[in-house]
Order: structure tokens, then sequence, then C-alpha cells
């Protein structure tokens, strides 16, 4: 099985970094998720930049997590001496309560035993490794910068002598040693008692951080990991993003290959519904801040937005990237986000209704999050008779997609409930009208007799993944006749050597050739709710499997080789993996009650 992705995640909810599992920076863009990079072997083994540890022949090296934590350590052992790399980015609340957020990056190369040796490969490529790098030494620092932008610099710190880093000279170790990369000239002096220092306090926000998280009899481990890695991917003003990369592709070789840096409302409300259900109720609160914010001074909305709220998001194509394994094009930005994907406000509005059951705020962020309810269901009931670009952003022809109807039914059906709850019953019948309305077209128009199912669209008889939550967000009982139906005719056209196609129908770039790893967690769900328990829990053993050597998963995975495709980690996957879990996590607790 190969599994080409055996890459460790560090971040602190303001950028992030891809480690290899040899020990090696293979991805980083400072100063924030969507900055250029000044690391991307990733997209270009030759000119992308990268920054590791080069060792003598016969270093065994071995790559964990600090338990409970988003800090990552690389341990490099052989007969003559070892040490462990420990990587992280500061991450804790001030004194001030605020919280402490730099963009920097610490590698604490902590000595165990012997006498180990190594070089230090430094080789930053800013601004995406546009012009030639300049690289400056100074008594204190060694500053890099790229010609196409010599204001973006960064600065490396470090307690080794900085001409034998520089010349990648061989250093001996005999004591514990670090390396600080900023993208700030730091107005303090840096030594490694103060590396242990912000050490130690981001090693107690995680552990804090988990601690708020629920715990599970079966498959904690799983949930735990997961909901780090969806931490992650949490910026800190409340946007979610889909993935921490750019570019990678489904297929390798082929030319799907796009941008995830950014806040798709769909994505984004699935995530943080996912960390609201095991106790994270703060990143719900400030996703809902991040939503008014984005929301509320224009009432054109769009499916997704930038990290900081941007609505416009050009794509740009790096020519002279090379990208993963030879595909190309590598882009930056993403041209989705003129897209109609009328299913986005389903998801958003069943995250606002646990919000308004759950979590109701003040009194003025009550009434401002009814005054987007109003206006976004006002847009669903305009929007739904239209066809759109569906779940799967089809660059193609819009289409009248069946998971886009259910959707806005749930956006109706969820404004209903909170209309209902605030008293205010004309809105709550007129959007309860409204989504009857929706079931009834749906059941004409997207039953098909001839298959016995649901199909993907009303024009087409195609089968959908996307079909398999009509159950979970409550539109159709899983007893369900027609639900049952759907269930085993999408598993015989779809799923393959123990994974999902999304859909295997032909699209505007030919067929689709990877799995897509979110459905086969919707499977899952679908083959326990419809009483094929025992199956369900053998194939999430299996899939898990799948992931790399740190558990993370991206977007797609080879239906033969179980190689990881697509970005990486993505959200989709590990919410999924954490709501999967959670079945038999809880139908265990549930059965645990319940025994004499």
């Amino acid at each position: 099985m190969k599994n080409n992705l055996n890459y460790g995640v560090i971040g602190n909810c303001r950028t992030a970094a891809l480690i290899s599992e040899r020990g090696s920076i293979e991805w980083l863009c400072f100063p924030d998720f969507d900055s250029p990079s000044v690391f991307a072997a990733l997209l270009d083994r030759t000119k992308g930049g990268s920054f590791g540890f080069d060792v003598p022949d016969g270093y065994a090296v071995r790559q964990s997590y600090v338990p409970h934590t988003n800090i990552l350590s690389t341990r490099f052992a052989s007969d003559e001496g070892e040490f462990e790399v420990l990587d992280y980015m500061p991450c804790y609340r001030s004194f001030e309560k605020e919280h402490y957020l730099p963009a920097e990056l610490y590698r604490y190369i902590r000595f165990v035993k012997g006498r180990p040796r190594f070089r230090i490969r430094y080789d930053p490529a800013p601004n995406y490794a546009q012009g030639e790098v300049r690289i400056r030494r100074t008594a204190g620092f060694i500053e890099s910068y790229s010609s196409a932008d010599n204001k973006d610099r960064q600065y490396l710190y470090s307690s080794i002598p900085l001409q034998a880093v520089a010349g990648r000279e061989e250093i001996r170790l005999e004591k514990d040693e670090f390396l600080l990369l900023s993208y700030n000239e730091k107005v303090i002096p840096i030594d490694i008692e103060r590396e242990k220092i912000e050490y130690c306090r981001t090693l107690v926000y995680w552990l804090n951080w988990t601690n708020r998280t629920r715990q599970y009899t079966c498959y904690n481990e799983v949930v735990e990991r997961s909901m780090l890695v969806l931490k992650l991917l949490s910026y800190y003003n409340g946007a979610m993003l889909a993935a921490l990369t750019t570019s990678l592709p489904e297929t390798v070789g082929e030319v799907r290959n796009w941008d995830y840096r950014f806040c798709w409302l769909r994505d984004a409300s699935m995530s943080i519904e996912t960390m609201f259900r095991v106790g994270h109720t703060g990143a719900a609160r400030r996703f809902m801040k991040f939503i008014q914010s984005s929301f509320m001074s224009r009432h054109d909305y769009q499916i997704m937005y930038g990290i900081r709220g941007e609505r416009k998001l050009t794509e740009v194509i790096l020519e002279h990237l090379d990208g993963y394994k030879g595909s190309k094009p590598v882009r930056i930005g993403n041209d989705a986000y003129h897209q109609k994907q009328n299913d986005s406000f389903g998801y958003l509005m069943d995250l606002v209704w646990q919000y308004y059951r759950l979590m109701p705020g003040t009194l003025d962020e009550i009434e401002d999050m009814w005054e987007m309810v109003k206006s976004i269901l006002a847009t669903v009931a305009e929007e739904w008779r239209n066809p759109d670009k569906g779940i799967w952003e089809i660059r193609g022809e819009e289409q009248h997609f069946v998971s886009s109807k259910v959707m806005c039914w749930v956006a109706l059906d969820r404004g209903a409930r909170i209309a209902a709850k605030l008293g205010k019953e004309e809105f709550a019948a007129r959007w309860r009208e409204e989504a009857e309305a929706i079931r009834r077209d749906v059941m004409e128009h997207g039953w098909k007799s001839e298959i016995q199912s649901f199909s993907q669209a009303y024009g087409n008889l195609a089968l959908d993944s996307s079909l398999l939550l009509m159950e979970p967000y409550g539109f159709i009982a899983a007893n369900d006749p027609h639900y049952r139906k759907t269930v085993e005719a999408v598993r015989k056209a779809l799923f393959r050597k123990g994974l999902m196609y999304r859909y295997n129908s032909e699209d505007d770039f030919g067929v689709p050739s990877s799995a897509f790893t979110m459905c086969t967690f919707w499977l899952i769900r679908a083959l326990f709710v419809t009483g094929q328990r025992n199956e369900a829990k053998t194939l999430f053993s299996q899939v898990l499997r799948y992931g790399n050597h740190l558990g993370l998963f991206s977007e797609h995975l080879d239906f033969d080789t179980k190689e990881q495709l697509g970005n990486f980690p993505q959200a989709y996957s590990h919410l999924a993996i954490v709501n999967t879990a959670l079945l038999f996590a809880e139908e265990k607790e549930r059965l645990d009650f319940i025994r004499p």
C-alpha cells in the first residue's frame, strides 16, 4: 500500500506547516494560511524549497505526535546517538487573556544520548518560489526574501552558530538546541530558555484544549486526532479552511487541482457542527461572528470567502511550478467563488438551528442572527427551483441536483424551527409550506422508478454519494423504502474495492478516477442506520487503516493502491471520521447503560 502524503501537520490557527516523516518542512505559508509559501517542495521538489535535517546512513527515523497535542516529534536514532526534533508553532493565551499566535515556527532539537550528527538544510523559496532568493546573514539571524517581493521577509534564529546552519556544516549534538523561523524580526533576545518557555506554554494549551473535548469509550484516539486537525484548520477569527494546501491533485497527472485555503460555507458549517457536537462551543461562536460579519454588510451571498471575509478569490496559475508529482497546473485562488451552490444554505442553517437550540447568545446577537436567517431563506425561496452547480462544484452546465433541492428543504425546515422557537409563527408557517413544496418536487422529479433510486439530478439517471445525506439531515427516514433502495443502488454503482466514488458519470473534466474519502464514511452511516451494523463497523475499521502514519487523511484515495490524493489534511475527511466514530461510540455507551 502506497501513502505518499506521509506528512505531519503543525499550526497555531494562523498558519500551518507540513513536515515529512523524515522531519523536512515541505509546505509553509507565512504569515497566514493563504499567504505565499516559503517552503513548497510539496509542489516542486527542485524549486519549491524545504527545511530539514540530513543525517548519515544508518539513522532510523520515527515520527509521532506528543500525546493529546499538535506538537510533532521526529526522532533520529543510530548506534552513535539519538536526538528528537519537536516542531510546533506557539499557541496559548497571554496574561491579557488574548491568544498569542505569532507567525513563527520553533524546531526544538532535544539531545537524547550519544553523539548524534546532522546537517541542517535551510533552503527557503519565498513568494511561491517566484524570483531569486536573497539571503543575508547577520550576527543574530539569517534573513531571506524574494527578489520579486523584497518587503516579505523571513528571519531564522538559532542557538547553533549561524555559519554552520547556512554552510550546511556537520553538527555534533551535545545539548539541547533550537531553530526559530519567524515572519517578524524579533525585538527581544531569543535563547534556549525562551524556547523552552514557549514549548511549555504551547504544550499546556493543547492539553487543555483536548481536555475540553468529550471523551468516548471507543475510538477516542481517532476522534481526538481528527478534532485536533479540525482545530488546526480554523483561523483565529472563526473562519474554517477546507484544507491547508493548494493544487494537490485528485488523480496524479491530471488537472483537477484546486486551492482549498478558503472558507466554504458548506465545509465550514459541517466542520463547526462536528466541533460543537464534541464540546467546542467557542469554535461555533467565532464562526457565527465570522459569518455575520461577512453576510451582514451585503446580502448577495457567496458559497465561499477568503479567511478574512474576502469576496474576490481570483484564480491564478503558477506556471513555473511543476506540481505535485508533475501534476499541473498549480493554482492559487479559486474561481468557484462565482458559482451558485444552493445546497450550502442547508448546511449553514442546520448549524444556525443548533446555535439557537443549544447556545443562545445575547439579545443583539440573536436579533442579528434572525435578520440573517430571514435573508438566507428569502434567497432559498427564490432560488431552489433553479439549477445550480451542486455540492461537487461542477464547472460545466448547471443542473437540478437532488442533493441541492434536499438541502434547500433543510434550510427551510431549520428556519421554520427557529421561527417557531422565537414565536414568529407567520414565518414558520410560510417556510414549512415552502419546504413541503420542495419535498413534493423531489419525490416527483428526483425518484426514478427505472433505477429504483433517487438520481443525481432531475435530468439524468446517474447515482451520486450525496444522496446518502437525505437521511442524516431528516429529509427521509432510514426505514423508508425509497431510502433503503437508494442506499442499495448507490452502493452497487459507486462502491469499488472498499471505497466510494462521489459519482462515476462524466463531468466537464471526464470521468472521476479516485475515491472521495468522505463518501465512504457516508456509506458506513447509511449501512449502520439501515440495520447493517456489523458490516458498517468492519468497513470503518478498514478505511481507518488508509490514513497516513499519523492517522491523517487527504480528500481522495486511489482505489487500487490506497494512496492519499487531493488536498491535505482535509476537513471533510476528518469531520466524517469523527461523526462516524460517534455512531459506534454512542451506540456502545447506550448498550453499556441498559445492560444490567
